[in-house]
């Protein structure tokens, strides 16, 4: 890639840059309100200039990436938008808004991002270069988005050790909302409850346990950050909100009721969920395989193919773009983990209307 601008340098921003610079991005530029941070990046080689503006930034830059907190990100979104010709993604974990504020003149060149990963402190000190390494990534194209900037971005995401995933906005903001953001919600209302309760005036956060702990680990992290981040995602977290508090009800209701065979059931069940989220990934040694997908000349066509094949838990590996005349079809190489993921995945695009071939890499 050519030279790359990263807006925030925190955690985040920081571990991208040292992680581009590992693969080999020559130049880094970055862009920070705190000049402590920028002079920081510099001294510790994090990045490899520092910048006074998006606009200095993003001069001659193949992507411009926005690793500010989440209630910045639209509005420096925008503004990257505004000053350049070149892709623009970010880092975030709510996505739809960020894409409602879009203008659609630029849509084409902004792709969502969200790396699912993170860490306990905070800084460009703190950052690291192996921070993706084995991360899902997500990205949220839309059928605006250009093929060449997406094949771009996915690109970059590869070369710093994550795992690109294509998915739709709304989609991603659920999930986060059901897996992430209610958790910290939940977290926070469990301490709240414990700490302003004190049965026969013994306090209750004094007699908590390690499994208290365990479930209110992340209670409490970064209040400006989760605060952006509950009011960013608001429509799915108020959603998933709204269904837990139908679980609960109708755990209330067995336990009124007696009913020792439901509440029986539902913890089981629940412990059956508990080992497929603790499962590990089996990763089998195995042959990968391609395939080439005739993509006709029109906008939204690679990102329907990648979003079809996220959302089917199909993994590319690699992709690269041929293009054709234009008005005329080009074709999209895929690369998937096995035969076993090729044939899925051709099978579900020509579902699409997309002639597929498929064939061992």
């Amino acid at each position: 890639m050519g030279p790359v601008a990263i807006v925030g340098l925190g955690l985040m921003g920081g571990s991208l840059a040292r992680a581009l610079r590992d693969a080999g991005v020559e130049v880094v530029r970055g862009v920070d309100p705190d000049p402590t941070a920028l002079a920081e990046g510099l001294r510790l080689g994090v990045i490899t200039h520092a910048a006074a503006s998006i606009a200095e930034a993003a001069e001659g830059a193949s992507a411009i990436v926005v690793a500010a907190p989440v209630g910045l990100i639209s509005g420096l979104v925008g503004e990257a938008l505004g000053v350049s010709d070149c892709l623009v993604t970010d880092l975030g974990s709510a996505k739809a808004s960020v894409i409602a504020g879009v203008g659609a003149a630029h849509r084409g060149r902004f792709i969502g991002g969200h790396p699912v990963c993170g860490g306990e402190r905070s800084g460009v000190a703190s950052s690291r270069a192996d921070l993706f390494q084995g991360a899902m990534w997500f990205l949220t194209p839309t059928s605006d988005s250009r093929g060449p900037l997406y094949e771009r971005l996915h690109a970059m995401v590869v070369a710093v050790g994550a795992r690109p995933v294509a998915i739709d906005a709304e989609v991603h903001d659920h999930l986060m909302a059901l897996v992430s953001h209610l958790p910290h919600v939940l977290a926070a209302q469990l301490i709240h409850q414990a700490a302003a309760t004190s049965p026969g005036g013994r306090e209750a956060l004094r007699s908590a346990g390690p499994s208290f702990s365990d479930l209110t680990r992340v209670a409490g992290a970064n209040p400006p950050l989760w605060a952006d981040i509950l009011l960013a995602n608001r429509d799915a977290v108020l959603m998933a909100m709204t269904r837990h508090r139908e679980g609960l009800e109708r755990v209330e209701k067995a336990i009124v009721d007696g009913d020792r065979e439901w509440l029986r059931q539902f913890v089981r069940e629940a412990a059956d969920g508990r080992e497929r989220l603790r499962a590990p990934e089996l990763v089998a040694v195995s042959t990968p395989w391609e395939l080439t997908v005739g993509v006709p000349d029109r906008p939204g066509a690679i990102s329907e193919i990648a979003t079809a094949l996220g959302h089917a838990h199909i993994n590319i590996a690699d992709l690269a773009l041929r293009p054709g005349p234009p008005g005329g079809t080009g074709e999209l190489v895929l690369v998937v983990a096995d035969h076993a993921a090729a044939a899925a995945a051709m099978a579900l695009l020509e579902q699409r209307g997309y002639r597929a071939e498929m064939g061992e890499r």
